[in-house]
């Protein structure tokens, strides 16, 4: 609980849109397959739809985060992976995408990476991996979701080595506008 404490305490007060039936998690986990993790469902709720700092991708149940999952799981399927991708619990089958045993779709950024949790076969709880899109390898956190959110807003290594983005001063949150032709919505988080 302290990670996500400490996410809610950089991104500031939240400003959701809406919150998201119950249904329409419900709705996301039965065609993924699986539950979401918590921490990742809580984060949502308060701030998605939202761009953070001009990078990382968050949608939201109630929109179309469910399609993106879909269409996610489907194209890294539909990827011919090579024959030794690294893929760090995945070593036996190489990468799986989508279902209980498989890797669920999380968030992306504007660089083309991709964010992903799995179930730890060991623990049975969240681990996080990262993908960037035009490379044949993931990385591996052993970390849940608030936890990885947490590295990557204060700069960590988070999506493979040397992939840090840090912004200084505030996390900035921009939301896309509402109605066609409107503004987009656009606030900070405290200073830090």
């Amino acid at each position: 609980m302290q990670h996500l404490e400490a996410v809610f305490a950089v991104l500031g007060e939240p400003r959701t849109a809406h919150s998201a039936p119950v249904e329409a998690w419900e709705r996301l986990e039965t065609g993924l397959g699986v539950a979401v993790p918590d921490d990742y469902k809580k984060i949502v709720e308060a701030y998605a739809p939202v761009q953070v700092n001009r990078h990382l991708y968050l949608l939201h149940p109630s929109e179309d985060l469910g399609l993106w999952m879909e269409q996610t799981v489907q194209v890294f399927r539909n990827t011919s992976w090579d024959e030794d991708v690294a893929c760090p619990g995945f070593e036996e089958t190489g990468p799986l995408f989508g279902g209980r045993t498989g890797m669920v779709p999380l968030a992306t950024t504007d660089r083309g990476e991709y964010v992903f949790a799995a179930r730890d076969e060991r623990t049975g709880g969240w681990r996080v991996l990262t993908c960037d899109g035009d490379e044949q390898a993931f990385s591996a956190y052993r970390m849940g979701f608030a936890e990885w959110l947490h590295g990557y807003l204060a700069g960590g290594d988070m999506v493979g080595p040397g992939s840090s983005v840090f912004c200084p001063g505030p996390i900035r949150l921009e939301r896309s506008p509402v109605a066609a032709g409107g503004s987009p919505v656009v606030w900070e988080g405290p200073e830090r």
